[in-house]
């Protein structure tokens, strides 16, 4: 009986072991995923009856909560909509939230792991529990030039710091309110989300940084270049062939520079610094094939294409394809074919050029301050990469001068100041617009800015336009902002 009675025991705490460690898995160990996982509308309830954490940019509040009368006692409010919406996201009672404020929420709300102390301590205490406050990296001067500079076009303008990776700017455009979303009105939060869905701009795309990302055109011809400069069989002047047209191996399509000519101010052969600076396809798909698929991913690999990053919104992935032909090989060597950029990603490989070769690892979070001002992170750089060495940097740096002050990128030139600078113009298929880039950084002696313009859609142009005007002149705006104050 008493054997009986002691294997029942053993069961019955065996019993209790096992739901004890389940419970603790799931409410410890999970804790941040459920917290996280959209689906768990308990947590976001919640978090509205505390005073949700304030996101700052200089100091000065883009996003906070204010006192309501109401079952939910705080409304999030945004005082500048527009410029900041694809930084802040959305903070909704039904349709989740995105940004910072759903990258973020833990912090905002105050239920991350590093706050635990505070919370005990409200409770004790009877206060009102309250979230940290994310202090960006953003530039608010250059948030409103870029913002300004874009004007009516569809795209994005990202700004960085080469040395940091901190993103100075990243606006995109069209933009959307998030106040409207922000209403504790079910009905009208669901209507006023429905539209901004149902809008052919697709406002609610940070372009920046996602959506359907756009062919980089030329501007992917500096990865190429770096990848030859690498290799060790290359200088910026070495000699290429130099033909008006070209048909790729075993197809009957034909690629041509932009002028349907040969590469301007070259003979039958042109150096890679003349073939850079007036931006010319042919040579550059001679060159990729020469170089090989497997060259060119593995550059492309190091300056971030096929990786996502935490900034701390996850961006999509930009894309060199892994498997191509040969023909596929020229036509992706200067950044057609299915190669696919961000803004941010192609910034990422200006701002390496700027900083020696390094890579920094991009962000858009300076600080976490818990609201008695303790610290719950601070900045500190990390370097993802040494995509090229300091000598293959200085070479495209003095290349891409080169496009600014002789060549197509001409219209990002600014009085007193060297600015490095490549342009950009992706085709999209027969009969659709084009697609205009410009990338550089300045001053390029010095480097404090790298910059990246996309627009789409032509700029309303259709085929008709060209980026160095449009993406060139949008760059010129946004830094003569900041290196003119």
């Amino acid at each position: 009986m008493n054997r009986e009675l002691k294997r029942v025991s053993f069961l019955v705490i065996a019993f209790f072991i096992t739901l004890f460690v389940s419970a603790s898995v799931i409410q410890v160990g999970q804790d941040a995923n459920l917290s996280a996982d959209d689906r768990n509308t308990r947590t976001l309830y919640d978090s509205y009856r505390s005073q949700r954490g304030a996101i700052l940019v200089a100091g000065q509040p883009i996003a906070f909560s204010v006192p309501v009368d109401d079952n939910y006692r705080f409304q999030r409010t945004y005082p500048a909509p527009l410029i900041y919406s694809n930084v802040t996201g959305y903070f909704t009672l039904s349709q989740g939230l995105t940004g910072i404020e759903g990258a973020m929420n833990r912090e905002l709300s105050g239920t991350s792991g590093s706050q635990f102390l505070n919370r005990i301590n409200s409770i004790l205490t009877g206060k009102d529990p309250q979230g940290a406050s994310v202090n960006l990296t953003l530039d608010p001067l250059l948030q409103q030039a870029a913002w300004d500079a874009l004007g009516d076009y569809a795209g994005s303008v990202v700004v960085t710091e080469p040395s940091t990776g901190r993103i100075l700017a990243m606006v995109s455009k069209p933009s959307f309110d998030p106040n409207v979303l922000a209403s504790h009105n079910t009905d009208s939060v669901i209507s006023a989300y429905n539209a901004l869905l149902a809008d052919p701009s697709d406002p609610l795309i940070d372009r920046s940084i996602a959506g359907n990302l756009n062919p980089p055109g030329s501007v992917f011809k500096l990865v190429v270049a770096a990848a030859a400069l690498e290799s060790g069989q290359y200088t910026a002047d070495s000699q290429l062939d130099n033909p008006s047209s070209l048909q790729l191996p075993g197809s009957d399509s034909v690629v041509s520079n932009w002028n349907r000519g040969r590469c301007p101010g070259a003979g039958a052969t042109v150096t890679i610094k003349q073939a850079l600076r007036e931006s010319c396809n042919i040579p550059f798909a001679e060159l990729g094939l020469a170089l090989g698929r497997q060259a060119l991913l593995a550059q492309a690999k190091k300056f971030g294409f096929n990786s996502s990053f935490e900034i701390p919104m996850i961006t999509a992935a930009s894309t060199f394809p892994t498997v191509m032909d040969d023909p596929q090989t020229m036509l992706a060597s200067f950044g057609q074919f299915d190669v696919r950029a961000t803004p941010l990603q192609i910034a990422m490989v200006s701002a390496a050029i700027a900083n020696g070769g390094k890579v920094m690892s991009p962000t858009l979070i300076q600080s976490v301050l818990d609201p008695t001002l303790t610290s719950l992170f601070d900045f500190t750089a990390t370097q993802y990469s040494q995509a090229i060495s300091a000598e293959t940097a200085a070479s495209l740096t003095e290349m891409m001068v080169d496009g600014v002050n002789n060549g197509l990128a001409g219209n990002a030139r600014i009085s007193g100041v060297q600015v490095a600078g490549k342009t950009g113009t992706a085709e999209n298929g027969v009969g659709e617009p084009y697609t205009f880039w410009f990338t550089g950084f300045a001053p390029a002696e010095d480097p404090r800015y790298a910059i990246t313009v996309l627009v789409e859609n032509g700029g309303g142009l259709g085929q008709e336009g060209l980026s160095g005007p449009i993406a060139g002149s949008i760059a010129k705006q946004v830094l003569e902002a900041e290196l003119g104050k």
